[in-house]
């Protein structure tokens, strides 16, 4: 009876290394952004990986958030004036009903993607702290920028940065 105590004992050990011993791959500035696939509110099918050659900017919101409300105008500006060949926005909503997420788009005139996490397996993988949080994904599809809090995303500071991603 020892003998089995001992070997259960081990194989615990051993399985709890494995999987709860190791901390879980979140992103990571200058390495590979993490993949995902998620749907927008007109139905479409958004993967990360299948936009490589493009900048995209990937922003985590909700409607709840004031800051994110705050700065989504900005976003709608910078997502008419940068060229929709070498760019995409992706605007996530995170813990927040889709429903009111539409009828904010439709009041603020927002016309970009926006994307449903509803099991929530993104927000974890990109190590979210919290809302707004925004990322940069280069053309190779490395996370190059990572923001936390809003930001006035048409500002010349803003604009000039994404430029260097764009025209690398």
């Amino acid at each position: 009876m020892k003998k089995l105590a001992r070997i259960v004992l081990a194989s615990c050990l051993v399985l709890f290394t494995a999987s709860c011993g190791q901390a879980p791959k979140v992103a990571e500035v200058g390495k590979m952004a993490p993949d995902f696939t998620l749907v927008d509110r007109q139905g479409k099918t958004w993967t990360l990986s299948q936009l490589k050659g493009r900048v995209v900017f990937i922003n985590f919101w909700a409607t709840w958030c004031p800051p994110c409300r705050e700065e989504m105008p900005s976003m709608q500006r910078l997502f008419t004036l940068v060229p929709k060949d070498a760019f995409t926005m992706l605007a996530v909503l995170e813990n927040d009903e889709p429903a009111r997420a539409d009828a904010f788009a439709a009041k603020a005139g927002l016309t970009m993607p926006i994307l449903v996490d509803q099991d929530k397996k993104v927000w974890p993988t990109y190590g979210l702290t919290g809302v707004p949080e925004t990322f940069i994904v280069d053309k190779q599809g490395v996370l190059r920028e990572k923001f936390i809090g809003p930001a006035q995303w048409d500002s010349p500071k803003y604009l000039q940065l994404l430029g260097k991603y764009l025209s690398q």
